[in-house]
């Protein structure tokens, strides 16, 4: 039977080769992940929405709800115990395994993310966990796109683009945002804008928000009837934007740190019972932070905040617009405490909920000051600013902030607002952070695929694949005289220096002894350990090429030896490392 099956299996990929030319079967490929990806957003949207409706459906909304202490408990404990036992593997921070899968895994993705990200981050956002449903189908859309690939043995420049038709695909299907899903995945991703990849990213993203439209029907997200855009409200929206920076370097910085905090308590239990009691007491006290928070954006947008304080003990308080004010700021502060507390705990979810959330209050709080300064500001107009200033912060992604919120709220008369806001917030965490959240951890260790073509190329070499062993080396205690036999044997000119066990010690060039040679008087008489000198630098067999390139620019030297702890495996020379950056270049770069 299994012989069969592989049987079948190679005649249709035969069958595949003789009868469809690779461009078009990579458009085929495209259109069948954006379904797959569609159908992954619709049932995780279905999920997260059915559990939170059973969940709350009876809730008193004039007072606080004691369920609210205990459901976030069990959905963390739930897909906690899913993940550590069930798949005994991480998948967490999906867009950051997105990314490491494109640099240093050559776009292959495990079979398990097409499914096990939906299931646990239905669950944990179901619950109540303070996340965001888009990250997890980002990184299921991303799964489907890499195992498809593999299926039908696509290179790894394909695979590349599969994952990016994948993520495309999961951005468009679960917000209905095509031009947002296309721009997150050249943005974010750092898939390269070319005929042969565009091509592929629209088709998907097509694909999957018509079969969104299909299943979920065809609605916006946001409703909005602010005021239309006014000149004289510029520099308010570049306060907003700077703002909007500042909030988000805030929670770039305090996510990672409040993660850390959660990565020191080794134990499974600890993390769980720290991390769901800190969560279920603030969605106790502030019940917006239960959940996405899709909701409150829209009550906002609509003008009533007042809706916020529903099933809060704050609710007799909700026409106090001081008190509503210091209400939104609490929300923002702690939001960042519930997400990584639901993340660090052991829940499975994503920040793009919860920057347009954050955003969206930032906005409004920004309005409701000015308007208690006398200026006239439209809150509407700045809160949906805000998501788009926010998200564009921590992501870094501009053009994904302005597209996704023109495109959620049916606000394209907004695009001014939108752009200003969205670009200062940019720039000005840019100061503080080149790296947006996702890419942090990656860039830190030189594992990460940016716009930047060189570091991109070198992020996709392996250094394995440059080290030389072809060096002969010799003993510490050798003499001249061995040197030089082993010289008129070697077409090489550095010889290392290595002891009995391995160790490297130093390196003999045929340089430092030229001078000596030719006297062989002098052949008894020096020991190598006496002749040789230090390299200029070592190389660690696990660095990345981007450090090591580095150091070759800092050295100027054109060979350094690769070193495994202090134990002698190699050389890597700056002419390899050129001629695999040419082959690596020309086969991601021709189309």
């Amino acid at each position: 039977m299994k012989k069969r099956i592989v049987d079948l299996y190679d005649t249709l990929l035969k069958w595949r080769e003789d009868r469809i030319p690779g461009r078009q079967f990579l458009l085929i490929l495209s259109f069948i992940v954006g379904i797959f990806t569609a159908i992954a957003a619709c049932l995780l949207k279905w999920a997260i929405h059915g559990i939170q409706h059973l969940l709350t459906i009876n809730f008193d909304y004039y007072s606080g709800n004691l369920l609210y202490l205990i459901y976030p408990i069990i959905g963390i404990l739930l897909s906690g115990l899913f993940v550590k036992y069930i798949l005994r593997d991480d998948i967490s921070h999906g867009v950051t395994k997105i990314l490491y899968a494109i640099s240093q895994r050559k776009s292959i993705m495990k079979l398990h993310n097409v499914w096990s990200s939906v299931v646990a981050s239905s669950v944990t956002i179901g619950f109540g966990g303070s996340v965001g449903a888009e990250s997890p189908v980002v990184l299921t859309g991303s799964a489907i796109g890499s195992n498809l690939g593999r299926f039908f043995k696509m290179d790894q420049k394909t695979l590349m683009l599969m994952v990016g038709c994948g993520a495309a695909g999961a951005i468009s299907g679960i917000f209905q945002a095509p031009i947002a899903g296309v721009v997150f995945t050249l943005e974010v991703l750092m898939i390269d804008m070319t005929f042969t990849s565009i091509v592929p990213l629209l088709i998907s993203s097509v694909t999957a928000t018509s079969l969104s439209y299909f299943f979920l029907g065809k609605t916006v997200m946001f409703t909005l009837s602010g005021d239309d855009f006014a000149l004289e409200r510029i520099p308010m929206y570049i306060l907003l934007g700077v703002l909007c920076g500042f909030v988000s370097l805030y929670y770039t910085r305090g996510m990672n740190k409040v993660e850390e905090g959660f990565r020191k308590l080794n134990n499974f239990w600890s993390k769980l019972i720290v991390g769901s009691l800190v969560l279920s007491a603030l969605i106790y006290l502030l019940p917006p932070l239960y959940g996405e928070g899709y909701d409150s954006i829209n009550h906002l947008l609509s003008l009533n905040p007042e809706k916020l304080f529903e099933n809060s003990w704050f609710f007799g308080f909700r026409h106090n617009e001081y008190v509503v004010l210091l209400y939104l700021s609490l929300i923002v502060i702690l939001k960042l405490v519930a997400t990584a507390a639901t993340n660090g705990a052991g829940g499975v979810g994503g920040l793009f909920a919860p920057s347009l959330f954050v955003g969206c209050i930032v906005g409004y709080i920004c309005a409701l000051i000015l308007q208690m300064c006398g200026i006239d500001v439209p809150a509407q107009n700045f809160a949906l600013a805000g998501m788009a200033g926010v998200m564009s912060g921590i992501m870094h992604a501009p053009l994904t902030g302005i597209f996704l919120i023109a495109e959620l709220s049916g606000g394209y008369d907004y695009f001014m607002p939108l752009m200003i806001v969205s670009v200062i917030s940019f720039i000005t965490i840019y100061v503080f952070e080149p790296h947006s959240i996702y890419a942090m951890r990656l860039a830190k260790k030189g594992e990460l695929v940016t716009h930047h073509k060189d570091r991109a190329v070198l992020c996709l070499m392996r250094m394995q694949n440059v080290i030389e062993t072809d060096l002969q080396t010799i003993r510490p205690e050798a003499m001249l005289g061995d040197l030089i036999k082993l010289i008129s044997t070697s077409k090489r000119n550095i010889f290392p220096v290595v002891k009995e066990d391995g160790t490297f010690i130093g390196i003999v060039s045929l340089e430092e002894v030229r001078n000596i040679m030719f006297r062989p008087e002098l052949y008894n008489r020096f020991t190598v350990k006496k002749l040789m000198t230090y390299p200029p630098d070592r190389v660690d067999v696990s660095e990345s090429m981007d450090s090591v390139m580095e150091k070759f620019e800092q050295t100027q030297a054109w060979n350094l030896p690769v070193l495994d702890g202090d134990k002698y495996v190699g050389y890597v020379s700056k002419s390899k490392i050129f001629n695999a950056y040419r082959e690596v270049l020309v086969e991601f770069s021709d189309d």
